[in-house]
């Protein structure tokens, strides 16, 4: 059978929001016209694709049909744009954003050289590369919507899940970024020109958020013996930052090329013996693997080698035991 991509549409948009009302919203259309959509899609598949008993929600056959399904109108997309100005459409996730994840990616970008102004006419040129970044919450959160299809690319830590809950997903590490440790400037230590992490061991660990959700974090705790640590909600850089300057003991890690807030009088001070290290990566769904993957990863590569993103002596540095198996992992482009 043919599918119409019009009713695929409609069927994912509810799928999305288990609520007929909502995804007609979604779609500009009414609410009787989506549910003939969805209605006409179920006749031509020969299954109900939703439960609307005590409320929607997808039946055995529509949880098996929503991946294809998305992946169905993705390729559509892809195919429109390989023949307009539109170009290809790249939707990445992100997590870790007072990390500022962005500023790496758009190093890459760059380097691919792919996406281009033109001036004269004010849009982008035909065939560029469209991006669509997103924040995810955090990795678990990024990794269910690369499994659900609504994210090509998730770009951020990347640690195991429990439960096996990031099987069927692929990783490559690409920047092992030093970080630094900030403190307010009455801290002890604040004139140093460098600090080992086991000289911290005094202070308080501030944590931009919940320490359960900071797997780095909680890491370097319990590696270097911080006992003390102050976690709360993610409320932002600034908040962060404005609470630490005014305690003498207290402390945070921050990505050494990562920018400070300009307002803030907190000193910032390498760490050394061992230094340690922040592994950013890039993480896809290999089944349905965007057709510029390999692009992008060759400009992670090209601007790698040339930053020296990825280099590591265990003798200087430190990793937590879950990034270094990455470390093993062949980082050449494929070709």
């Amino acid at each position: 059978m043919d599918l119409d991509l019009a009713l695929v549409r409609a069927f994912v948009a509810t799928a999305g929001t288990l609520h007929f009302g909502r995804a007609a919203e979604e779609l500009n259309t009414s609410q009787q016209a989506l549910s003939k959509r969805v209605a006409r899609l179920e006749e031509a598949l020969g299954v109900r694709l939703f439960e609307r008993r005590g409320g929607v929600r997808l039946s055995e056959a529509g949880e098996r049909f929503l991946p294809a399904a998305r992946e169905a109108l993705a390729a559509g997309e892809r195919a429109v744009a390989s023949v307009t100005c539109a170009g290809p459409v790249v939707r990445i996730d992100t997590w870790g954003h007072l990390y500022a994840p962005m500023r790496t990616v758009a190093e890459a970008v760059q380097a691919l050289g792919r996406v281009r102004d033109v001036p004269s006419a004010g849009r982008r040129a035909p065939g560029a590369v469209r991006w669509e970044p997103s924040p995810g919450r955090d990795w678990p959160s990024v990794a269910q919507a690369l499994l659900r299809g609504d994210t090509d690319l998730g770009f951020g830590r990347v640690h195991p899940l429990p439960d096996g809950r990031d099987a069927g997903l692929t990783r490559r590490l690409v920047r092992l970024e030093p970080v630094d440790v900030v403190v307010s400037p009455s801290h002890p230590l604040a004139g140093a020109e460098a600090l080992r992490p086991a000289g911290l061991r005094g202070s308080v660990l501030w944590c931009p958020a919940e320490l359960d959700r900071l797997d780095f974090l909680r890491r370097f705790a319990d590696e270097f013996g911080i006992a003390r640590r102050h976690d709360g909600p993610n409320l932002g850089l600034d908040h962060l930052v404005r609470h630490l300057r005014t305690d003498p003991e207290g402390f945070t890690l921050f990505p050494a090329d990562a920018p400070l807030p300009d307002h803030t009088d907190v000193r910032r001070v390498p760490l050394v013996g061992p230094t340690p290290l922040y592994a950013w990566s890039l993480a896809w769904r290999e089944s349905s693997r965007h057709p510029l993957l390999d692009t992008l990863l060759r400009g992670f590569t090209e601007t790698g080698r040339t930053r020296r993103w990825l280099e590591y002596d265990p003798r200087r540095d430190w990793l937590p035991d879950s990034d270094r198996p990455e470390l093993a992992v062949d980082r050449t482009p494929a070709r």
